[in-house]
């Protein structure tokens, strides 16, 4: 039995100077950004968003796409999971798996350009409807773009989480159905469903979440002020109507509606992807019948055509263009310089809060006597990484513009803003990568550098580093890859104040050069796509898929 390690005030205190440290960076940060948005507008500023009718509605299609996003995803994944849990011999199942991940790390301005590549009024589908004789094509725009984007990025998340619970059953469960003779539905009805209803509504939960606080996508597919979600219209407030008591007002309303979905979540069982589709096999009897199986493989097949065609559309488009020409443009190159260092910037900024959070949370755990002030202390720690949920990107960016504009400084610091949302918009992917190997090591390392007496810098460099240098470069090159694809903080500034390549991209869709914006596209993915290869070896014990907070 190994003995609980125990460290002395000493041993502990750089732990717990870098855990306070993480909390000051953070809250100050953040209560920048608040208190420019409370100063001088506490009375009745969210009182006054209520009683305006234009923001009602914007809270209104806020709710309602996302509740109509939520079913949807689910909906649909519901019997996508159950068709993968019951044909586990279907042909490239577990590269379709896999490819579900990929919409989950997608910059969603790439989603989005091949989306409108096959649903657009001149893409695949609609081409084929109008070959069908049909004279109203599908439009990509509005409430119904909106759901069709909404459920590319979040069908996968919602089938991974119920698929993750089916692959848990125990095989026992399978064999006593096929004994008893149950058919696919009474097995469904019997077996899965009771499965399945304990993780639904986490799922459900996080995904409603998760479109509340949609901000590309309803920028790019909401089609004007009828389909505008709360935090396009923050948006909208500052960067078109110059009304930034409008945008404070609808800040603490988005603020107040993510408190009151959060609190909601926390009483919902947790939904997680614990990593266990990784392809398992065992006994499914109710899907050896031809019938299961065609209409199962069929559902399957076309779950694998609506997420690789937009991504095949957008490899397509992209090469059409000509890329060479981009790259030696100077915009492209200081786009491209900019996303990489504001990258660089937050997603090391990112893992090296998550670090000094982990660690501090992990030396209070282990010291001998706990009192209310050390639990107070790692409950705080904890909370940091949900931090991004409460207070989105929008409302940062919103009280940071309000913060730098009286004193003509929001061209200057616009850089580093937005490198510090986007490394609060990383936290909770770095602690998640982090936190589990880092737990594993020190339970098996702890002792002996006890023993040792090693300072914190030898400890580090000689017994941590070696060890820990795998999940640490996996966290910087999810963070790094989140960073790149974010629009959501750079839009509130932006292009005269700082120019990415996911707005440089949105800057060529808005002048109508779709051509350029596809090779932009191409090129931004094909560096997200190096940095997941590079973490992609750290993932492969240590990561766990968590909730998205980008802004989708």
């Amino acid at each position: 039995m190994i003995r609980p390690l125990h460290q002395s005030r000493r041993q502990r205190l750089p732990a717990l100077a870098g855990g306070l440290f993480v909390l000051l960076v953070v809250a100050g940060f953040v209560g920048i950004a608040l208190g420019a948005l409370l100063a001088g507008r506490l009375s009745g500023g969210l009182l006054s968003a209520f009683a305006d009718p234009v923001v009602r509605s914007v809270l209104s299609f806020t709710l309602w796409q996302a509740f109509l996003s939520t079913l949807l995803s689910v909906g649909l994944a519901l019997p996508v999971a159950s068709a993968l849990a019951r044909q586990p011999d279907f042909p490239g199942r577990i590269w379709l798996i896999r490819l579900m991940a990929v919409p989950m790390g997608l910059p969603v301005l790439i989603g989005a350009l091949g989306l409108i590549g096959i649903f657009g009024r001149s893409g695949i589908v609609n081409d084929a409807l109008t070959g069908l004789g049909l004279s109203q094509p599908i439009s990509v725009y509005g409430l119904t773009g909106i759901l069709i984007a909404h459920v590319f990025f979040n069908l996968p998340l919602a089938t991974r989480l119920m698929l993750s619970a089916l692959e848990r059953v125990p095989a026992e469960y399978w064999r006593v159905s096929a004994s008893l003779g149950f058919s696919p539905l009474a097995t469904f009805r019997f077996v899965e469903w009771p499965v399945l209803a304990r993780v639904i509504p986490g799922a459900a939960g996080l995904i409603f979440m998760l479109c509340v606080t949609s901000f590309t996508l309803v920028l790019i597919f909401g089609g004007g002020p009828a389909a505008t979600t709360i935090e396009v219209a923050i948006y909208q407030a500052l960067r078109f109507d110059f009304n930034p008591e409008r945008a404070v007002s609808l800040a603490l309303l988005q603020i107040t509606v993510t408190a009151v979905i959060l609190s909601g979540l926390s009483l919902l069982p947790a939904a997680a992807d614990t990593g266990v589709t990784s392809g398992r096999r065992y006994q499914r009897f109710d899907g050896r019948p031809k019938l299961v199986r065609a209409a199962d493989g069929l559902l399957l097949l076309l779950a694998a055509l609506f997420l690789i065609m937009p991504l095949g559309q957008v490899v397509v488009s992209g090469l059409q263009a000509d890329l060479g020409g981009l790259v030696s443009q100077s915009a492209v190159q200081r786009a491209a310089g900019t996303s990489l260092l504001v990258a660089l910037v937050s997603g090391l900024t990112a893992t090296l809060l998550a670090y000094a959070a982990i660690a501090a949370r992990a030396d209070i755990a282990t010291a001998r006597k706990r009192h209310a002030g050390s639990r107070i202390f790692s409950l705080a720690l904890a909370a940091v990484s949900s931090l991004v949920l409460l207070v989105p990107t929008s409302v940062l960016a919103t009280g940071w513009f309000l913060a730098l504009r009286p004193r003509g400084e929001v061209a200057s610091f616009a850089p580093f803003v937005v490198a510090g949302i986007n490394a609060l918009m990383a936290l909770p992917f770095a602690i998640r990568v982090l936190e589990p190997a880092y737990r594993e090591h020190r339970a098996r390392t702890g002792w002996l550098a006890e023993s040792l007496g090693l300072s914190v810098v030898q400890r580090l460099r000689r017994i941590d580093w070696p060890v820990l240098k795998r999940p640490f470069l996996t966290a910087l090159a999810f963070a790094m890859a989140l960073s790149l694809g974010d629009l959501g903080a750079v839009a509130l500034f932006g292009t005269e104040n700082i120019t990415t390549l996911p707005a440089l991209i949105y800057a060529r869709m808005g002048s109508y050069r779709s051509t350029d914006a596809d090779g932009l596209a191409l090129l931004l993915g094909a560096i997200c796509l190096v940095l997941a290869l590079i973490g992609a070896p750290g993932t492969r014990e240590t990561l766990k898929q968590p909730e998205r907070p980008d802004g989708r």
